[in-house]
């Protein structure tokens, strides 16, 4: 099983949560303050009215200030509750707009071998997957697809985060590190995190095994996959893939993201088309 494969599957299933227009109205109607408060108050709803300093904690490579530019005062505009409600309007309408249609034979299948591979997440050490993990499932398949990707991409980010502090590579430097091997804009990366341009460079020269990090965080995120097994793994990646490409090709605001990730070319699959 590669978990590589894996994730540029379910991750643009996930991402409609946050960057589309539709996620942005949402947020705006709630009374946020631009797209970033937004962003905070809907991946942090989960953890409750949390603390900016825990989301800097618990989400890992933002700068603590741009974190405190939108919490706590997201609490103020509105309640966790209210913001789990919104996202959840805005992935519906996302994905219906993306998708040709989302009442499909397909997605219904999908959803429940993401859903079991979700259940089989060992949440102990993952702050992010086990709140979203406890939250109610979504009766419509193609949310309940959306939950559990959401649950196993922030497994995965969880582990992620666990490997750095592991091999010791700070947020900043991670990010740092990230952009060199992938040729990604320095400037980019550092307005997208809200780095100085003095705390970018005080990192940016120190050594950090970024291959070491992906392999542990791969090797972290197989096991719902062995849960699943290989038959429901391989048939999860067969229905998923046409899924994320036209997800990928539809979603304007991921053209460009600090993860370096573009499912159309990688997963590169011949003929496909929108």
């Amino acid at each position: 099983m590669d978990a590589r494969q894996l994730w540029l599957r379910f991750e643009p299933y996930h991402d409609v949560t946050y960057f589309t227009p539709e996620s942005r109205a949402a947020t705006d109607a709630l009374g946020c303050k631009g797209g970033w408060m937004g962003y905070f108050g809907m991946r942090a709803a989960p953890l409750g009215a949390a603390s900016p300093e825990l989301v800097t904690a618990v989400f890992y490579n933002f700068a603590p200030r741009m974190v405190a530019r939108a919490l706590p005062d997201a609490w103020a505009v509105a309640s966790p509750a209210e913001y789990l409600r919104v996202r959840l309007e805005g992935v519906d309408l996302a994905l219906r707009r993306m998708l040709s249609s989302v009442d499909t034979p397909e997605i219904a299948e999908a959803a429940d071998l993401a859903r079991s591979a979700a259940l089989a997440v060992d949440v102990a050490g993952r702050p992010l997957a086990a709140a979203n993990r406890a939250l109610p499932w979504p009766t419509a398949p193609h949310l309940a697809l959306w939950h559990a990707c959401t649950i196993l991409r922030e497994a995965r980010g969880d582990g992620h985060v666990a490997a750095l502090v592991t091999h010791g590579i700070g947020p900043c430097q991670a990010l740092a590190l990230y952009a060199r091997e992938h040729s990604l804009d320095p400037a980019y990366m550092r307005t997208a995190r809200g780095w100085s341009l003095e705390e970018w460079e005080a990192v940016s020269d120190l050594p950090g095994d970024l291959a070491a990090v992906e392999h542990a965080t791969d090797a972290a995120a197989l096991a719902p996959w062995e849960a699943l097994g290989a038959a429901g793994t391989s048939r999860f990646i067969e229905l998923m893939t046409p899924l994320a490409l036209r997800i990928a090709s539809a979603n304007d605001a991921m053209r460009v993201n600090p993860m370096a990730l573009d499912p159309v070319r990688e997963l590169a699959v011949p003929g496909w088309n929108t």
